[in-house]
């Protein structure tokens, strides 16, 4: 477990980060999904405290806005920093509160630390620009900061999903509520404020409090709440995209996918192979970018379907907090029973279970699919669970037509020899990510990450896209005396 001088349990059992102990909040478990060991409890905040957070939050972002650009990239790079080296410790949370990997873990506990990074440079970069105007008078448009960002994460990569919207924010001279999502509490929520508190962040610019669905209601009807920033479902997110509508918030929405990997018939087959594998499997299949279909020209595609079910077979699973395994636990009984549902349908509609299918309490067997057609409930639906759905196809335009034949968009890739060919093919695809010889699962903080359709409303937050996100373009003129005008 966490090093006690790093996350003490004080810190966190029935505690906030703003300070106040919350009288009379309900508690919720801390589970390990793994083995379901209750590994402690979280106080769970109400639309009252959600309320009272955002005022204070209002109230400390005047200073932290005005502070010099350099003491808020002190913070950011000490928190950077702290997050190296308490690498081990963050790694054994993310494996034993969201079941994941350790190969997983250290990946999302080192992407997390880069974002921190980046998130550092971002106070010295330039805020705006000159613009044309008369002779005496100076016209100017500058960004500003929005206020109070609020930011919603999902179960799946809670501190990097967390992490992404909080440290740009922060860097940027707004302050957050954050609202982690209560199955992975402590690391997608106490980390981060442990980390800031260290860091020096000062208080109140930071709020971590799990909380439920009406938790989540309340910081997007919140007054003093300017922005929202959610990553999850898609089914949720259009709940928060109405909602943040209707009190004329700013929304960044992060959804769902069914992301197509395209495999050419020049492709090399097992470097296919690693690349779909690595995109299904990943996780237990529990990421937006997850390998969702996978469409495989029909030359190749009897011996493409051989080699992946050997590898499905091949792949080990269990407790990663004990053993060195491929896949872990799916996050809780909701999410597998989900998973086997959409395999027994996609069954029942004609498909053919090649491997899989099964599972022993939260831990699913590696799956594969195949004759599955466009209507069956395996093509359009977002499964989230460790389901390869392979699909044939003939020339290059059934392919895009394949591909296109959903309502999101966010992540699609394609395997081939000939970039030219793969390249065209993408260029019709609607996707707000396309990855050329790669597979689906990508980021890399220094790119904008975002989709499109049912995956999203467009926006991107990641490298170049976090100052357009976490602030507003303020018009600003300038005279040496006000003119007399007519009237």
């Amino acid at each position: 477990m966490a090093t006690q001088d790093f996350l003490p349990a004080e810190l966190w059992a029935g505690k906030l980060f703003d300070g106040q102990w919350q009288a009379g909040a309900s508690q919720q478990p801390v589970l390990e999904p793994a083995t379901g060991t209750v590994l402690g409890s979280v106080a769970m905040a109400d639309p009252a405290q959600i309320a009272r957070s955002a005022a204070a939050a209002a109230t400390a972002q005047r200073d932290w806005a005005n502070a010099p650009y350099d003491t808020r990239a002190q913070v950011l790079r000490r928190a950077a920093q702290l997050a190296e080296q308490h690498e081990a410790d963050i790694v054994e949370w993310l494996v034993r509160e969201s079941g994941s990997t350790r190969l997983k873990a250290g990946f999302e506990a080192r992407i997390s630390a880069k974002a921190l990074q980046e998130a550092a440079a971002l106070p010295s970069r330039s805020i705006g620009e000159m613009l044309p105007s008369s002779p005496g008078r100076l016209s100017l448009a500058r960004r500003r900061p929005l206020g109070v960002v609020g930011v919603i994460p999902p179960f799946n990569f809670p501190l990097y999903l967390a992490m992404r919207a909080v440290a740009p924010a922060l860097a940027l001279g707004n302050a957050v509520v954050l609202k982690p999502d209560p199955r992975t509490a402590v690391c997608g929520g106490v980390v981060i404020a442990r980390l800031f508190e260290l860091a020096g962040l000062p208080a109140g610019l930071l709020h971590v409090l799990p909380g439920d669905g009406a938790a989540g209601a309340a910081l997007t009807s919140d007054p003093h709440v300017a922005m929202i920033q959610f990553t999850g479902s898609t089914a949720a997110g259009r709940k928060v995209g109405e909602a943040a509508g209707r009190h004329l918030k700013k929304v960044s929405l992060e959804l769902g996918g069914k992301n197509a990997l395209i495999v050419l018939d020049d492709a090399d087959l097992d470097l296919a192979i690693a690349n779909t594998a690595w995109g299904v499997y990943l996780h237990q299949g529990q990421i937006c970018m997850a390998t969702g279909r996978v469409l495989v020209q029909r030359g190749i595609y009897p011996q493409f379907l051989q080699k992946l079910v050997a590898k499905a077979r091949s792949l080990q699973v269990g407790d990663p907090a004990t053993m060195d395994v491929a896949l872990g636990p799916l996050i809780n009984a909701q999410q597998r029973d989900h998973a086997a549902r959409v395999v027994a349908e996609a069954v029942a509609a004609g498909a053919t279970l090649e491997t899989g299918g099964g599972y022993r309490e939260l831990f699913f067997e590696p799956t594969v699919l195949s004759g599955v057609g466009r209507d069956n409930p395996a093509f359009n639906e977002e499964i989230f669970a460790p389901v390869a759905v392979v699909v044939p196809f003939d020339s290059d335009a059934d392919a895009i037509a394949l591909a296109n034949d959903t309502e999101y968009g966010l992540s699609m890739a394609i395997v081939s020899r000939d970039v030219g060919r793969a390249l065209k093919l993408g260029e019709q695809l609607h996707t707000g990510i396309l990855h050329i010889n790669d597979q689906t699962v990508n980021d890399e903080v220094i790119n904008p990450f975002g989709g499109v359709g049912a995956s999203g409303n467009g926006s991107s937050i990641g490298g170049p896209a976090n100052i357009e996100e976490f602030t507003q373009w303020q018009w600003l003129t300038l005279k040496g005396e006000a003119p007399a005008y007519p009237l």
